[in-house]
């Protein structure tokens, strides 16, 4: 086997391994990886793993056809055989287009018996459910980072009482020199860790001079449990150290109370992200994220897919799940929105994929997104969010925010997921400070990145499983991890945030 054609409509395959010019090729069934439609021809020239080859003469102008969307038009005449890529492809995305709603429901998935109905997380009073019990230091301004740095150094000790599953902090450069909007995101966003249930007692860290002063924070923050929610303001203290390690001590008692407890899945929240995608994204990894995504909403559970950029050219297979016209209302406002923030700032709407995701054979911004919101799975739209917006709707919502790795995992965790799935062809160690799940689209990684990789979905590739049985073993690898199963990153202290920005720095 050395084809897949994703779409019994494609005109296009997708190579599973390096295949050679004059090698006869084998083409799988769609959507499958079983050997069962004769010969796919031969290659007239070489085709790296996940790069297309031709299944027909492609006139120039013409579609060029994969997950049954036009992903591209080819800029010349491409012949049965040939490789096909960005010297013979090119986008056909515009900064505008038309949209109209066509309701569409797609079967939902059986929960099958042998599959866990429930996982081990820890109830806060609130009654919202995290699956870690930390403490988290958070800095209000990026002028405390080594303030909140050495207090998790001083204090690492409390990471050791039973119950307590480590002690964080989260450094990034903002809080001052902003305006406005940016000003208003950054209070949001840190507001929002601040709340996430993933961690049982917080210290938000100021300075005392910043734009975002310690009152403006308060106010972004809102109502908060107080036994669980301190602060400490820098230049008020005479030694910031020596009391914010009082602090730290006092809500490790309090902390250190918590007890996982069985509780239904309906409670669990993952966020679905990728990243470093190669041409096997959308057929092994992304499609059994959307699989177990599928599962989890069937369940009663809740996923957030995000990176709006690349949900560019993908329209056709997201909208018309949104569950009614409002939804479908509010997803195009997202994408309308995002583009216009694009063209705002002089950029055209395409300028993706990265250097990474062509050489891995990913082609366009349509060949990517089509690819990249297969993490969806089918499942309807209940939702969609503003940055840094907590979720409300339980289901699959859309998340607005930019595809950049660890801005959007950052979004995700701010917006309330417990965990994030993190579907990566080419490899990347960091994590957000929700546990990040990384999953690879081909056994190769899997091999080669020990250290980063935690489930393998390039089996699929191999013919070892289908996306469903991969979507499963998924389904089964998170309930571990939502009821304490350490990932690579939180291993490795691989943990961090970034914040959008638009705006000016004064």
């Amino acid at each position: 086997m050395k084809l897949i054609r994703i779409n019994p409509s494609d005109n296009v395959a997708v190579a599973l391994e390096d295949i050679e010019a004059g090698e006869p090729v084998e083409l799988a069934a769609p959507g499958s990886t079983a050997a069962g439609e004769g010969t796919g021809g031969v290659a007239l020239e070489r085709i790296p793993r996940g790069h297309k080859i031709a299944l027909t003469d492609i006139a120039a102008g013409g579609p060029i056809i994969k997950y049954g969307c036009a992903i591209a038009s080819a800029t010349m005449d491409i012949k049965k055989g040939s490789w096909v890529h960005t010297h013979n492809a090119a986008t056909r995305l515009s900064e505008s287009a038309e949209y109209e709603y066509h309701h569409v429901i797609y079967p939902a998935p059986e929960m099958e018996p042998d599959l866990p109905k429930t996982f081990s997380g820890y109830r806060r009073p609130d009654g919202r459910v995290g699956i870690r019990n930390e403490l988290w230091i958070i800095p209000i301004v990026g002028c405390v980072n080594d303030i909140a740095k050495n207090l998790v150094e001083r204090n690492l000790a409390l990471a050791d009482i039973p119950g307590i599953d480590g002690i964080h902090y989260w450094p990034h450069p903002y809080g001052c020199s902003q305006l406005g909007d940016d000003l208003k995101a950054t209070a949001k966003l840190l507001a929002a860790l601040a709340h996430h249930p993933n961690a049982g007692g917080v210290l938000c860290l100021s300075l005392g001079c910043e734009n975002l002063t310690p009152e403006k924070f308060r106010e972004a923050l809102g109502p908060y449990d107080a036994n669980r929610v301190r602060f400490l303001v820098g230049q008020d203290a005479e030694d910031e150290i020596e009391e914010g390690s009082h602090i730290l001590k006092e809500l490790a008692e309090y902390v250190s109370g918590f007890r996982r407890e069985k509780l239904p899945l309906s409670e669990l929240v993952v966020g679905l992200k990728c990243g470093g995608s190669d041409g096997l994204s959308g057929i092994t990894a992304n499609p059994a994220v959307g699989c177990f995504s599928d599962l989890l909403c069937a369940a009663g559970g809740t996923t957030i897919l995000t990176e709006v950029p690349e949900m560019f050219g993908a329209e056709s297979i997201l909208f018309p799940r949104c569950r009614d016209e409002q939804v479908f209302t509010e997803a195009v406002s997202m994408v309308n929105r995002f583009k216009k923030y694009f063209t705002d700032h002089g950029q055209t709407v395409y300028e993706n994929p990265s250097p990474g995701n062509k050489a891995g054979g990913i082609t366009t911004l349509e060949d990517k997104s089509c690819g990249c919101v297969q993490k969806g799975g089918t499942s309807q739209i209940t939702g969609v969010l503003g940055y840094a917006d907590a979720v409300k709707e339980k289901g699959l919502n859309l998340l607005y925010g930019p595809g950049n790795d660890l801005v959007s995992a950052t979004n995700l965790t701010a917006a309330g997921a417990q965990m994030i799935l993190f579907t990566t062809g080419r490899g990347t160690p960091f994590g957000a400070p929700a546990p990040t799940v990384k999953i690879s689209t081909n056994t190769a990684l899997f091999q080669k990145k020990s250290g980063w990789i935690d489930f393998n979905a390039g089996t699929i590739a191999e013919g070892k499983e289908t996306s469903a049985q991969a979507g499963k073993r998924l389904f089964r690898y998170v309930i571990e991890v939502a009821s304490g199963r350490q990932v690579a990153a939180e291993k490795h202290d691989c943990r961090g945030i970034a914040i959008m920005k638009d705006g000016v720095v004064l």
